[in-house]
């Protein structure tokens, strides 16, 4: 099969190998005679999914035994309201760091729940960079602080998260999970759907502390209580089993290229080498990001002119490349570059990128 060229934001594109391995699989597995999508999930052919799912998540992101790690529906931004929820109290805000449209989206989401405050925001520089803070100065009473790792629409990411403050910090990962090590000490919560970097839309991953988990309102409906969740091993209604399946896959993937490090090793470098295109160019190509604050996930950058954006995007189209608009917001192009853009498909772009500035230069 001929594999487009897929910079998508999301969904994004899934590992050949694992689209393979699926089609070899997945419409009867373990010759049951059965999909998997048709398995009961109380079926033990399931629950191997299922549970390995679950280890090698935990294995490869180092995973403390204190978090547990659940697969949720609703997609992450179910998780604006549902970690408000969950941990807003009446008598206390949540605190937002603001780096891009997801988090002002997650903030509106909380403010349903209860008050809200921005702790930090770039919105000034159209979130071209990510903002100091010092979470350990906040002194305000907060039930919790809230970040977004990576910011996709702005090609913006955390190279570290700050170091936790004296409030527990969830964190939307969505666009980064499974590119990078965490620093599990600065988290409490950390959720992400899995569209990016962990499988096919359908399952959201949440990474919850035991400890905060207990903190959260205990008169909510079973159906948004993590503790729920938890106690009955995402299994208290019936899971998303097909996309499970494919996040199980990936972490297959993951494992066989050698671990996170591989794959943050593959991120830096294919970054390395569009953003060296971006700065070489003589100013034909500009970035949106900082230099400190650049993704390794989405590249966003403008060409001189929007008629020469409009040509690029239309040759790049014409020679099979999928997903390089850039977002309303800020414009231009955009190359979403996650863990399953192969490194070949990032020097095709690279060197079409350049013939296009030699072209038009």
């Amino acid at each position: 099969m001929t594999r487009a060229y897929n910079f998508n934001a999301g969904p994004g594109p899934i590992p050949t190998p694992v689209l393979e391995k699926a089609k070899q699989e997945m419409f009867n597995f373990e010759q049951s005679g059965a999909a998997v999508m048709e398995l009961s999930h109380r079926s033990s052919l399931y629950e191997k999914i299922h549970f390995q799912a679950l280890k090698q998540l935990r294995d490869i992101l180092s995973v403390p035994e204190e978090f547990d790690i659940l697969f949720l529906q609703g997609g992450a931004t179910l998780q604006f309201s549902m970690t408000a929820q969950n941990f807003l109290e009446e008598d206390k805000k949540a605190g937002f760091v603001l780096t891009g449209s997801w988090s002002e989206k997650a903030k509106k989401e909380a403010e349903a729940f209860g008050e809200t405050v921005v702790l930090a925001s770039s919105k000034d520089s159209n979130y071209a960079a990510i903002p100091e803070v010092d979470l350990a100065s906040v002194e305000e009473s907060l039930s919790y602080v809230h970040l977004t790792s990576n910011n996709t629409i702005f090609g913006t990411q955390w190279k570290e998260l700050p170091a936790k403050g004296n409030h527990p910090v969830i964190v939307d990962m969505s666009s980064d999970i499974l590119s990078k090590q965490i620093n599990w000490k600065n988290v409490d919560l950390a959720y992400a759907g899995s569209q990016k970097n962990a499988g096919m839309a359908g399952v959201t991953l949440v990474f919850i502390r035991k400890s905060f988990m207990e903190q959260a309102n205990t008169s909510l409906p079973p159906s948004i209580s993590y503790a729920q969740h938890a106690s009955k091993d995402s299994l208290y209604h019936t899971p998303p089993t097909g996309a499970i399946y494919i996040t199980k896959l990936v972490t297959d993937w993951i494992l066989d290229m050698g671990g996170l490090a591989e794959i943050e090793k593959r991120a830096e470098a294919k970054a390395k080498m569009l953003y060296d295109t971006i700065d070489q160019s003589e100013g034909f190509y500009t970035g949106h990001a900082e230099p400190e604050a650049r993704s390794l996930m989405n590249v966003t950058f403008r060409l001189r002119s929007e008629k020469l954006e409009e040509q690029f995007l239309q040759e790049a189209a014409n020679a099979g490349y999928m997903g390089l608009n850039g977002h309303r917001s800020v414009g231009g192009c955009r190359a979403s570059i996650y863990n399953a853009v192969p490194l070949e498909h990032v020097e095709a772009l690279r060197d079409m990128m350049i013939a296009f500035k030699n072209k038009h230069k």
